[in-house]
């Protein structure tokens, strides 16, 4: 499980588990990770948590948000990068996966990058996307209903945009994790497992439909033939033998 190591002038002050779909950084009490110093703002950053994966995002913040000496908006974290805000350091660390996920190839497709990719402008179906989904995975794999015999059998999950410009492409789920919206208005992620394909909300206030009805904070296996609405665009999920 991902984890922070927050850190000032090579003294280590804590450890930070993100076993949380969303983490805040800031000096206010409320935030999950506290720092109580003027140079980091009230509501200064915010990483949200996918499986094994993690987006950070600054907040707007006065002084701004550091990894790797560069300033960021939005990132990626990968093992080892090294976060700074004001004189404090947050190393981001990754443990190695289960088992049963690195055999699924997990560790492999995020070692390609993530790829973002807008429905308006989603490639054809032979172009790949890939990208970062939250935490909560136990409980999923306990509720959601046994997975198909297509998705037993490792059919590739496919979306199909149903509307828009780009009516009729085909985005192929050939990766782990793919992510699909628009950064800064709805942002979800699909998370493709041994059982099925996983839909999680990501960014935005307003939560993606699945046949009409708003997802929650849980992952939700994506079923044949699902109509997923997201950032205006409408697209159908099949599983392709």
């Amino acid at each position: 499980m991902p984890k922070l190591i927050l850190s000032m002038d090579g003294l280590v002050l804590k450890e930070i588990v993100l076993d949380k779909p969303r983490t805040t950084i800031g000096r206010k009490p409320n935030n999950d990770v506290q720092i109580d110093n003027l140079a980091i703002s009230g509501q200064h950053a915010v990483i949200t948590t996918i499986l094994e994966d993690a987006f950070l995002e600054d907040q707007n913040s006065t002084n701004g948000t550091y990894v790797n000496g560069q300033p960021i908006k939005k990132h990626v974290l990968r093992n080892n990068d090294l976060v700074e805000l004001g004189k404090y350091r947050l190393k981001y660390i990754v443990e190695p996966p289960a088992p049963a996920v690195h055999a699924f190839g997990y560790a492999a497709a995020v070692a390609d990058g993530p790829v973002f990719v807008p429905p308006e402008v989603a490639p054809a179906a032979t172009t790949p996307a890939g990208s970062p989904t939250p935490g909560a995975a136990a409980s999923e794999m306990r509720s959601a209903p046994a997975a198909s015999p297509a998705a037993r059998a490792g059919a590739l999950g496919v979306m199909q945009l149903l509307n828009g410009p780009n009516a009729g492409r085909e985005l192929e789920l050939t990766k782990s994790l793919t992510t699909l919206g628009k950064p800064g208005k709805q942002v979800a992620a699909i998370t493709r497992r041994v059982n099925g394909y996983f839909l999680t909300h990501v960014e935005g206030e307003v939560f993606p439909l699945v046949n009409g009805c708003p997802l929650d904070a849980q992952a939700r296996r994506l079923d044949e033939h699902d109509i997923v609405e997201l950032a205006g665009v409408k697209m159908e999920f099949f599983l392709r033998p």
